[in-house]
């Protein structure tokens, strides 16, 4: 049996309430913990042998071969599972979990987009019949599909697209093009070698007419051969920062033809003549890409919580420097100021999760709503997904990046998996709207809600606009989290507010609409942030208060803690809107920084439960820094001498370069 490192052992001594039901918590129950344990268990039992050189040594051709080596075997894994019903066909999170439980796939999987996108696209916007047809084959990998949106030349504007789609009644067909360079579909994980189909989203042409963007079924392989179909130029994109294992890949088609009914007319139709019937709500065909931003949401949370593990149990083992003489070095730890860096980053992960579940209640509810015909909540559905998909990955990519620079040159280390993670949360920043453009969309959700505050019924998440109007919703500042909830909400009624009235007067002032828009997007972009800070902080607060009534008082008093660090710290950094907009002195911020000392101060000695209580094992956590057993010396040096440089004593290069150079033979 492995030794515990003693540091480490010594903080899980002094933990003052029980990690199990801390665990259980958060899982969402002792049968859902139950359940993920035996997931985990399965994988990592079956996936032992897929270790080797470490992946960083390796082309990207290799990775992407050991890549789809490694998801064949653990996506062959979930179906198992599946069939013995240890978790659920129709659960996607539990599938995306399972998968993500896996080390094998830390870089990514050319399988995850079939899953993740091309199914729930057929889901969301495909017939009854069409999912008759289509699922099963999906389901049991007989066919691996992706979705194709993304080109070249357009990304986030999806209006933008110039991949066309144009109904031929005389052969009831529909003829997909790529007309030009621009057009070619870029970045659909697994395209480039691994799918066989994929949604193509296009531009529909009908009776010389277009109709805007829809999504067509298009085979792009042959299923017994692999080869890529007649028209059909496919391939993978090359290397990236991050999710090398993707296969991302473009396609570029030259009028290629497919059945009619491979258009997915669930929400609108082409009829055999040509005849377009309309959708009743045009939004309703963005279904797969609400989706994934909730799938997103919860990803950030999964990296956040890896990467705030590793640097807290690193944090607690390295020593350095003496904070007094004839003492031995002191743990990084005791640092306040590496408790700044890495404390937010698991309050964080907690304040994501519990909103990333309330956001999957909203999608699925709105969901339902849809499909009885009920439009309403779709608009606050789509501004919601949008604000929480950038915010959440912003802040996981600034907090994993602190974690990192916690763990000083140690953290430069592929082998302690947080350049890796690193680069996976920044991928998403960008990847499934860019962040910039998802807050505008936000913003227009906001500004016509502002423009309707008083005359219109106002729903779930807006209604704060309502009664935060002034500053005197506030009668005098208190410091306590409650009071920074309602301060957040009158920075986020100012900015809105003020963008509208700033936007509005340009166009008095003779400016187009369009140019206003543009001219005040800084402020709106500012506003939507602000307005998704409510949402956290409220969610955050509302869900930790129901759980905090059912819990013991040991663990009670740590979530407070926990919700208080969350709180004050986004107070802090937010401290120049709390003084433009809320009734904030500059004494209230002296003592709101001594506060957030002191719960820094509070939370040390159960900062390792806390991380522990994420239950995330080696073979997932996958880093030399944050195993349990605190082996950090030990792990660094067992991967550095997998270098494939160390294979040998001499390298080759050495007789053939240096030697002639250093002897003066050049």
């Amino acid at each position: 049996m492995v030794k515990i490192n003693e540091d480490l052992q010594r903080e899980r001594d002094k933990c003052t309430f029980k990690i199990a039901e801390l665990t259980t918590l958060i899982d969402g129950g002792r049968d859902r913990t139950d359940a993920r344990r035996e997931r985990e268990k399965v994988l990592l039992s079956r996936t032992k042998d897929l270790d080797g050189v470490p992946e960083e040594y390796l082309s990207h051709k290799e990775k992407y071969e050991r890549a789809v080596k490694n998801s064949v075997i653990l996506f062959g894994l979930v179906r198992q599972m599946q069939e013995e019903g240890k978790t659920s066909v129709t659960d996607y999170r539990d599938v995306i979990t399972a998968l993500l439980a896996s080390a094998q796939t830390r870089d990514g999987s050319p399988l995850g987009v079939h899953y993740i996108m091309f199914m729930p696209a057929i889901l969301n916007q495909g017939t009854e019949e069409q999912q008759a047809q289509w699922m099963p084959r999906a389901w049991n990998s007989s066919i691996i599909g992706t979705y194709a949106q993304t080109e070249l030349g357009h990304g986030t504007f999806v209006r933008g697209l110039e991949t066309t789609a144009t109904y031929d009644p005389s052969t009831k067909e529909f003829v997909l093009n790529s007309p030009t360079l621009t057009s070619y579909k870029w970045w659909p994980g697994g395209l480039g070698h691994t799918v066989n189909y994929c949604i193509v989203v296009a531009q529909l042409y009908t009776k010389g007419q277009c109709h805007g963007i829809h999504s067509f079924i298009l085979q792009v392989r042959d299923e017994e051969t692999h080869e890529p179909l007649p028209g059909i130029k496919v391939g993978d994109i090359g290397a990236k920062l991050g999710l090398n294992s993707v296969n991302n890949g473009f396609v570029g088609l030259d009028n290629v033809r497919i059945p009619r009914n491979q258009m997915l007319m669930k929400h609108a139709q082409v009829l055999e003549d040509g005849t377009y019937v309309k959708s009743k709500n045009s939004k309703l065909i963005y279904g797969a890409m609400v989706f994934v931003r909730v799938v997103i949401v919860f990803d950030m949370v999964n990296y956040l919580s890896k990467a705030s593990t590793i640097a807290v149990r690193y944090s607690a083992v390295r020593r350095q420097c003496h904070t007094k003489e004839g003492e031995p070095e002191t743990q990084i730890l005791d640092y306040i100021t590496q408790q700044h860096k890495v404390f937010i980053s698991i309050a964080t992960a907690h304040a994501l999760r519990v909103t990333a579940n309330k956001l999957w209640d909203t999608f699925n509810t709105v969901t339902e709503e849809l499909g009885g015909g009920n439009l309403n909540r779709l608009p606050e559905l789509h501004a919601l997904a949008c604000c929480l998909k950038a915010v959440s990955t912003a802040d996981t990519a600034n907090c994993v990046e602190r974690c990192r620079l916690a763990c000083g040159g140690h953290g430069y280390m592929h082998s302690s998996n947080l350049p890796l993670t690193y680069g996976l949360v920044t991928a998403a920043c960008t990847y499934e709207g860019e962040n910039t453009v998802l807050l505008l969309q936000t913003a227009r959700f906001l500004v016509k809600t502002w423009q309707n505050v008083d005359t219109a019924k106002l729903t779930p998440t807006v209604e704060y606009l309502k009664n935060t109007r002034s500053k005197g919703f506030i009668e005098k500042w208190q410091n306590s989290t409650e009071c920074i909830i309602k301060g957040f909400q009158i920075v986020a009624v100012g900015k809105i507010s003020s963008s509208v009235d700033h936007m509005q007067q340009r166009i008095s002032n003779g400016m187009a609409l369009e140019n206003a828009w543009n001219m005040t997007s800084v402020q709106l972009v500012s506003a939507a942030e602000a307005h998704c800070r409510v949402i956290i902080l409220s969610i955050f607060y509302e869900v930790m208060n129901k759980a905090m009534a059912t819990v013991s008082p040991e663990l009670r008093r740590v979530l407070q803690k926990l919700v208080e660090l969350y709180c004050v710290y986004w107070a802090l950094e937010k401290v120049g809107d709390l003084l433009q907009y809320a009734p904030i002195a500059q004494s209230d911020i002296r003592e709101m920084k001594s506060w957030y000392e002191d719960i820094l101060v509070e939370l040390r000695p159960n900062v390792v439960g806390l991380v522990d209580a994420f239950d995330i094992r080696d073979g997932i956590l996958h880093s030399t820094l944050g195993a349990y057993d605190g082996r950090v010396y030990e792990r660094l040096m067992e991967e550095a001498l997998k270098s494939p440089l160390n294979a040998e004593p001499v390298n080759q290069s050495f007789h053939k370069y240096l030697k002639p150079f250093m002897q003066g033979k050049l």
